[in-house]
């Protein structure tokens, strides 16, 4: 990283009556607050169920990509913590002889499900660590209800610096970790994420501007951006036994104010970049950007609505917008192997090693433009 410039109470029991009362209700079914399936669903009494596998995958060394992971605690005060991958190059020797870029990964999940060490997401981390020889660190934030947002900004902020500190040989709070310092190129520094994570990404470099600072690159797969007004693919699916999208609009309207309490409404700038009033994208934190959509992703449309905006702020740097045809949200996690997910595996590759997408058109991928600018990286590298 570069600085740019720089239980609720019972009523007394008075009678059997009333005892009789209470015993009724208390076997009464648990009534449902909010659901999102197959992910979530709360009720009144406070319980939370999470449906998909929860348990966690322990950190090992992956037989089929060889990467090796180890679980880091960031600060240890409020239990952030993260996984680190590191793929075979940096694992041989103490000292690589090639310092590798660094990812810091932000997980999807629509802020409430999901972890770093969720089988989904330490199985893809694998993959992508192994096909860009990169070092990422995939950051465990704090989940809603139990933590509404904005724990999962600050958390994500926190691990950023945590990360960016070990360049000068310290870190914060949890301390440094040799592995991470010596495997990698604090100067070439990227956020990736998908779905939230992918939110999560554009707030941080939304952070980053406001701070003078500045990393390598973004990529954002599939982005939660949401908002009021209609776009044209979010009036595909009303109901979801039309099997258009994986989700329908309703959705999305309900999670926000549920992962987001304080929130002003859905053109929240958090959760809509577009929004009258949200922070202009032209102090964007970060040199590159790569945003990737899906053909039947009912957020397809937020996200090419955001490489627009973002290419026409006077940001000025080198922008990517790649989609996927015939596939929906976030497939790459939850459908690999498929030949679309190895594509754009290959893609985000090329990106965290600078790999030019200029005169390239995938038949799996449709690329736009790259928009760029000569710029000169000032300050010290971090």
């Amino acid at each position: 990283m570069k600085k740019r410039s720089t239980q609720l109470h019972p009523p007394p029991r008075t009678s059997s009556s009333s005892s009789s009362s209470m015993e009724i209700a208390a076997a009464a079914p648990d009534k449902i607050n909010f659901e999102i399936l197959p992910f979530l669903r709360t009720y009144r009494s406070g319980r939370i169920e999470r449906f998909l596998p929860a348990k966690p995958v322990p950190p090992s060394v992956d037989p089929r990509t060889g990467v090796s992971s180890a679980d880091i605690t960031i600060n240890p005060n409020t239990r952030l913590s993260a996984r680190l991958y590191l793929p075979p190059s940096a694992v041989i020797s103490r000292r690589p002889a090639r310092k590798l870029p660094v990812i810091v990964y932000y997980h999807g999940g629509g802020f409430c499900t999901f972890s770093a060490s969720s089988l989904p997401y330490h199985s893809y981390l694998n993959s992508l660590v192994a096909e860009a020889d990169v070092v990422a660190v995939s950051v465990d934030y704090r989940l809603a209800p139990e933590h509404p947002l904005p724990a999962a900004y600050d958390d994500s902020w926190e691990a950023l610096l945590w990360v960016a500190e070990h360049a000068y040989g310290v870190a914060s709070a949890g301390g440094i970790d040799w592995r991470l310092a010596e495997a990698g190129d604090f100067s070439r520094i990227f956020l990736a994420g998908d779905s939230a994570g992918a939110n999560i990404v554009h707030n941080v470099g939304v952070k980053l501007g406001e701070w003078g600072m500045e990393v390598e690159g973004m990529a954002m797969v599939h982005p939660f951006f949401w908002g009021k007004e209609r776009m044209v693919s979010e009036g595909w699916s009303t109901a979801k036994d039309n099997k258009k999208t994986m989700f329908n609009a309703r959705d999305f309207d309900s999670l926000w104010p549920f992962v987001c309490p304080g929130t002003n409404g859905l053109d929240d700038p958090r959760v809509n970049p577009m929004a009258v009033g949200a922070p202009g994208l032209a102090a964007l934190g970060c040199r590159r950007v790569l945003v990737s959509t899906a053909e039947r992703d009912l957020l397809r449309e937020r996200g090419r609505a955001y490489y627009e905006r973002l290419r026409a702020s006077g940001w000025g740097r080198e922008a990517e917008l790649c989609e996927i045809k015939g596939k929906d949200h976030v497939f790459h996690i939850f459908e690999r192997p498929c030949r679309e997910a190895a594509e754009l595996l290959r893609r985000l590759a090329g990106f965290f090693n600078e790999e030019s997408m200029k005169g390239r058109y995938s038949l799996l991928m449709g690329c736009a433009g790259i928009q760029r600018k000569d710029t000169s990286r000032i300050g010290r590298n971090v």
